[in-house]
């Protein structure tokens, strides 16, 4: 009876793990996708109530409204011509960090995005835009 239970308790387990990657994954996929299409209030869903932000120079600790505000100029003034993650590194499964590549007709910027997770949330907690 206890090697049935054990068993189950096994299966549930394998079963349950690779969702939990898959929704961070999914969560990361989804602010790419923001950043790509320049869109602040989809990226903006992803910020933790306060916000170390850094934009090409402009930096400081904003709330969630206030550095979406920022970022909207930001993305205005630069459209995207693309955006490609280069770096991601997700071995604490509660704090993550990832670099990537976004293109305007003004140059590349070096995007630094950190976050962290506890249970469902995923929130980030730092973001730069540096030029390259």
């Amino acid at each position: 009876m206890t090697s049935v239970l054990s068993l189950i308790v096994s299966i549930f387990l394998f079963i349950q793990t690779p969702k939990r990657e898959i929704e961070t994954l999914n969560s990361i996929e989804t602010v790419i996708s923001a950043i790509d299409s320049g869109s602040s209030s989809d990226l903006a869903k992803f910020f933790d109530s306060s916000i170390s932000l850094n934009v090409n120079g402009l930096q400081g600790d904003y709330s969630k409204n206030q550095a979406e505000l920022v970022l909207k100029d930001f993305f205005k003034k630069n459209p995207s011509m693309g955006f490609s993650l280069v770096f991601r590194s997700e071995n604490n499964p509660s704090l993550s960090s990832y670099i990537g590549d976004y293109q305007t007709s003004q140059g590349l910027f070096k995007v630094f995005i950190k976050v962290f997770q506890q249970a469902q949330d995923f929130k980030i907690y730092s973001l730069e835009f540096v030029k390259g």
